[in-house]
């Protein structure tokens, strides 16, 4: 809503910027879209490593208890 609240006032101040900004949101978006997924792989991998380096230390520490 607030960015709708925002395009509202940029259309009233300078239209042409406001269609433009319109025009190249989607494209923008799609252009970033394969670095948002690479970020979401490395950031699985990451969490994996993670898992396997601490495995002993939660395998020691036994079952929690609720």
């Amino acid at each position: 809503m607030m960015r709708f609240l925002l395009w509202c006032i940029l259309l009233f101040l300078c239209w042409p910027l406001a269609l433009l900004a319109l025009v190249l949101y989607p494209l923008v978006w799609i252009l970033l879209l394969p670095f948002r997924l690479l970020g979401i792989a490395v950031d699985g991998a990451f969490e994996l490593l993670r898992a396997i380096i601490t495995l002993p230390a939660r395998i020691v520490r036994g079952p929690r208890h609720a």
